[in-house]
């Protein structure tokens, strides 16, 4: 399932981000990727002791910890300090697939992968990001600030940047709920119950649907 997700940062935190990158140094992106994507990697990404960059990462973590749709999509356990990229004209990322557990010592399960846009759209052309699914490839291109969460075992790519420069974060989830149709039916029963509570605030069946996901969550978490 792939979940867009509008206005995960404002613009205030927007710009912030953007100019702290801008005075920012870049190190080559192949330097955190894996050893098959080292071969198909073509970006920079934000070095990790520039100035800011810990501030740049915390607020988008924060903003994905504060965001219902996020949470309800992902149902995460542990976000990952985001990477900082950057896709000048010619550059591209080449068809890969996430490593399945990332970390040092104490690894991380990657069930979900987040890109969160730092830039607008209409600064660069190109750059989509193009996830392969069953019904074929799916293109994402989404405004500043929004952000989309897939699959981290899907095959995807970012295409090759004609003109100007996108700029994103890259994180990965591990979810408390590892399987992706069981996450998407606890997302559904989520909004059903959201929704009775609204229209149906006393009723039975909300306290039901209530008590189903609650269930169905114990029942299906890894913690």
């Amino acid at each position: 399932m792939i979940v867009c997700i509008d206005g995960v940062l404002d613009r205030s935190q927007l710009n912030s981000a953007l100019e702290a990158i801008r005075a920012a140094d870049f190190v080559d992106g192949r330097e955190t990727a894996g050893f098959r994507a080292k071969l198909v990697k073509n970006n920079l990404q934000l070095k990790k002791q520039a100035p800011g960059a810990e501030g740049i990462k915390e607020t988008v973590v924060k903003a994905l910890k504060g965001n219902k749709e996020f949470q309800r999509a992902a149902i995460p356990r542990i976000i990952q300090k985001p990477l900082i990229s950057r896709y000048q004209e010619g550059m591209n990322y080449g068809l890969h697939v996430d490593d399945a557990l990332m970390g040092g010592d104490h690894k991380v399960r990657t069930d979900l992968s987040v890109t969160l846009f730092l830039n607008d759209p209409s600064d660069y052309q190109g750059g989509e990001l193009i996830v392969e699914t069953a019904a074929g490839e799916e293109e994402v291109k989404l405004p500043a600030g929004a952000a989309v969460v897939y699959p981290s075992g899907a095959l995807h790519r970012v295409a090759p940047v004609t003109r100007g420069e996108r700029v994103a974060a890259v994180t990965w989830v591990e979810s408390y709920v590892r399987d992706p149709l069981r996450r998407e039916a606890l997302a559904d029963l989520d909004l059903i119950r959201c929704r009775l509570a609204e229209v149906l605030p006393d009723s039975r069946e909300t306290d039901l649907a209530f008590k189903t996901y609650a269930n169905l969550l114990r029942m299906w978490a890894e913690t």
